[in-house]
């Protein structure tokens, strides 16, 4: 007897139910794949909670944005060669024809907002199918479960490429969450003089150096002279954007990542302008920045599996969202596997 094919649906904020799955065949330029694992973040506990915009989530949904699979059927205008291949995708559904589109700005789309998960059924189910125009291919021998982490490596990626580090560069990121270590690990990449990773707990050191940190210091006490030529602040609290911004010298970049928290420190226009500082914000990743995290992890320089620490089963949603929901020690990156 075949396993059984589920699905979770959420019905509405708090409430959701395991249902019986049954997949969508393929229509033209689509793809279904068999889901190998799904990861969550705070994006998904947000709309568990019904603190997400409710303008960007159609209820009831299958949520599930992060994923990785195989693809099992293709539909009209689809090549076949995809059957078989392991792969990721993109979870914005861009229209491909306007301006910002046009420009490679994808996620930046004014189209109106699509994304899996939110919007479309997403890939906490058996199988999810989706337009094949936004699926990355990996490697043969690729880990579908670290691949699974790929998702936030993209994002990562975006604040890498607007941060333009360049060799021998002093690079700064503030944060141990998986952005922030996998924007540090990219960064490493470019053969940096100094990586310094600023976290919350000394316990994060050691998985600070894993990831490519030089120097690992604590937050408010251990930043350091301010001549950093690049700074990426992927925690976006209250005070750090503004903090950040104060270890850059003359002329630096500073990446923002992420909505702020509420609350935050103005930045001060007239230090931006009399330091001439650059500005670069990131919110979700282009299909270039996906691009640049997949060959990266193709190529062995992203291990993002480092960063698990829990995968649970479908059936086991509600642990998720608590674990999710709780930041607590020893909680970093939860999938679910179908």
């Amino acid at each position: 007897m075949s396993p059984r094919q589920q699905a979770v649906v959420l019905e509405a904020p708090g409430a959701f139910r395991l249902v019986d799955h049954t997949p969508r065949p393929p229509g033209p330029g689509e793809a279904q794949i068999q889901v190998h694992a799904v990861g969550l973040c705070g994006r998904d506990h947000a709309v568990y909670l019904g603190d997400h915009p409710p303008e960007n989530v159609h209820f009831p949904v299958t949520p599930g944005h992060e994923w990785s699979g195989t693809v099992t059927a293709v539909g009209a205008g689809t090549s076949a060669s995809l059957i078989g291949r392991k792969v990721v995708g993109e979870g914005l559904r861009n229209c491909e024809t306007c301006d910002r589109c046009r420009e490679g700005e994808t996620h930046l789309c004014t189209g109106g907002y699509e994304e899996t998960g939110f919007t479309h059924p997403g890939a906490m189910a058996t199988t999810v199918t989706l337009p094949a125009r936004l699926l990355h291919t990996l490697p043969p021998d690729a880990d579908l479960t670290a691949a699974a982490l790929l998702e936030p490596a993209a994002c990562a990626a975006a604040a890498v490429l607007k941060a333009r580090p360049l060799p021998g560069s002093r690079v700064a990121v503030i944060g141990t969450g998986a952005v922030a270590l996998l924007a540090a690990q990219l960064l490493g990449t470019s053969s940096p003089r100094e990586l310094l990773v600023l976290g919350s707990s000394p316990d994060h050191a050691g998985l600070s150096h894993h990831f490519g940190a030089t120097t690992y210091g604590i937050w408010g006490r251990d930043a350091g002279p301010s001549d950093f030529d690049v700074v990426i602040d992927a925690v976006s609290a209250v005070s750090t954007a503004r903090a950040a911004m104060s270890l850059l010298r003359p002329g630096g970049r500073l990446v923002l990542t992420d909505i702020p928290a509420r609350g935050a420190e103005n930045l001060d226009p007239v230090h931006v302008i009399h330091r001439q500082l650059s500005i670069g914000t990131v919110l979700g990743a282009s299909a270039s920045a996906w691009t640049y995290a997949v060959r990266a992890f193709s190529a062995g320089q992203l291990t993002p599996l480092t960063l698990l620490t829990h995968e649970l089963g479908l059936d086991e949603f509600a642990r998720a969202m608590e674990l999710i929901g709780s930041s607590g020690p020893g909680v970093g990156k939860v999938l679910l596997r179908p």
